[in-house]
């Protein structure tokens, strides 16, 4: 598996979604299948880059990162002039639910330490993201030292 390849230019780690097609559980096909009505073979995710930001999950035409990365030759948006930009801003809006967030962080981390680095230490920040908790001052913890 080429983790570089699998990750995407917004910094989605991509190897680690849950939907992911060699992460993806029947039991969660299902899921997705029962509430979206997409056809069962239908779902699963190949990564970004492989799919052209076309997936069952996201509305219309595709990725706009991705798009923007193709137009400006870039393979990360934090090689871009412009980062961060617009389309990396967070939002509270399904951030409980959704990765986006985090997408920012992922960038200045490939940035700042190598994507090979970040790909070593992506599946714990996801984790972290969707298992720990926030706590003013002092960002990501664990509730009484155990996480969600």
């Amino acid at each position: 598996m080429d983790k570089k390849a699998l990750t995407a230019p917004c910094g989605l780690d991509c190897f680690n979604c849950e939907l992911y097609e060699e992460n993806l559980t029947e039991k969660l096909k299902k899921i997705i299948q029962k509430k979206l009505g997409v056809p069962l073979d239908e779902v699963r995710c190949q990564g970004c880059r492989v799919q052209d930001g076309k997936h069952f999950h996201l509305p219309g035409e595709g990725c706009a990162n991705l798009d923007c990365a193709k137009e400006k030759e870039i393979v990360f948006c934090c090689d871009c002039v412009e980062f961060p930009c617009a389309l990396l801003a967070p939002t509270a809006d399904g951030a409980k639910n959704y990765p986006h967030n985090f997408k920012v962080y992922n960038l200045c981390r490939i940035k700042q330490f190598g994507i090979e680095q970040w790909i070593e230490e992506s599946a714990e920040i996801r984790k972290r993201y969707f298992n720990c908790f926030f706590v003013v001052g002092k960002g990501q913890a664990a509730e009484n030292g155990v996480e969600k």
